[in-house]
């Protein structure tokens, strides 16, 4: 009977753990929603704390994150959170919206991509 008890604990813990993490995660969205990127960002640092044994998870935060550093005009940074989601978790569907964000930035010119023009000195 303890055997059952414990289990049944451990599986609640378990569960909790999962609905708080995606408590957090629909407010974060709610918060993208009506542009309360501070909001967005404390939701998701929470669902960060959570989600740590469930990596799954952590391109779609950084996502949202990525997200509202645009909204915010923080474009390097958002640039960078995309190129994160490329490089740790390239098969996802999240790697390629974050492809099509990079793509959307270079094109508004908020990021000089690979194919920017450099500078060179003039040769004489």
């Amino acid at each position: 009977m303890r055997i059952v008890i414990i289990a049944a604990l451990a599986v609640s813990v378990v569960g909790c753990t999962r609905w708080s993490m995606d408590h957090h995660l629909n407010n974060a969205y709610r918060a993208y929603g009506v542009g309360d990127c501070q909001r967005v960002t404390l939701e998701l640092s929470q669902v960060d704390r959570e989600s740590r044994s469930r990596r799954y998870v952590q391109p779609e935060v950084s996502m949202l994150r990525g997200q509202c550093l645009e909204r915010e005009k923080l474009f390097v940074d958002a640039a960078q959170t995309y190129q994160f989601i490329i490089s740790q978790y390239p098969a996802s569907e999240y790697a390629f919206r974050a492809r099509a964000r990079l793509d959307t930035l270079q094109q508004l010119g908020h990021y000089p991509g690979a194919s920017a023009a450099r500078p060179r000195p003039a040769s004489l």
